[in-house]
């Protein structure tokens, strides 16, 4: 589902620093790390700017391959200092075998691993949360780019809506207190895709934050277009060309 999500974060030697310990015992190692970015698959961070402020209340889950996995998590960033959040265990709420571990990041937002039946292989992220201040809006603008980005229209749910793909998934989660300062980078197999999805979101109102084009500072035939969801988090549909 994602070709990459991105974290602000405060302090990135300290970020990284958890992700590193906690990622490690998913099976997940560090695939890349330059001055800009640190990346575990598709699931990276960088360092808060003022113009790029910190990630705030985000949820992330990670794919476990198993319910000890998910335990073992729990165990090293609990036992490192970090913060729990709801300690392993079924939670039947979500699914019959969804087992999951939460702690907080350095600045507070859920990290969890989780182990279900549909946990898919070769990628970190297994789903998201977004908290939205406008359930409505938020659910028609991800309707609105959803023809172009590979995942399903929205189900709703109590509280909330989930777009889904065969590869993951990530729900916009109504509360005042929306989401800050997040990227999501949807894939592409070619340019006209990208194009597309800009045209279709800034057609309906949406604000552009970057048109469809070559970006060479990521790499050579690096493809993408930028929109801001109505909370202000960047959305991005990317062709690599490779």
């Amino acid at each position: 589902m994602f070709d990459h999500v991105t974290i602000r974060v405060s302090d990135r030697s300290s970020s990284e620093r958890f992700y590193e310990t906690v990622l490690h015992t998913l099976g997940v190692e560090q695939s890349h790390s330059d001055e800009h970015y640190a990346e575990w698959n598709d699931s990276g961070l960088a360092q808060a700017t003022a113009a790029n402020p910190p990630t705030r209340r985000l949820h992330i889950g990670f794919a476990a391959p198993s319910r000890a996995h998910v335990a073992e998590f729990w165990r090293v960033g609990t036992e490192a200092g970090y913060r729990d959040d709801g300690a392993p265990g079924l939670r039947p709420q979500y699914s019959d075998d969804y087992y999951g571990a939460f702690l907080l990041d350095p600045d507070g937002n859920s990290a969890e691993a989780v182990h279900h039946g549909t946990v898919r292989d070769g990628a970190a992220i297994d789903h998201l949360w977004i908290r939205v201040a406008d359930l409505e809006a938020s659910t028609r603008f991800y309707e609105t780019v959803a023809p172009v980005t590979g995942f399903r229209s929205g189900r709703e749910l109590p509280g909330r809506t989930q777009f889904a793909c065969v590869s993951g998934s990530f729900s916009v989660v109504s509360n005042g207190h929306a989401t800050e300062n997040v990227h999501l980078a949807f894939p592409a197999t070619d340019n006209e895709t990208v194009d597309r999805f800009h045209r279709a979101a800034t057609a309906a109102g949406y604000r552009d934050n970057g048109a469809p084009g070559e970006r060479p500072i990521y790499h050579e035939g690096y493809y993408g277009a930028y929109v801001l969801d109505p909370d202000g988090n960047n959305i991005e549909v990317v062709n690599h060309n490779r």
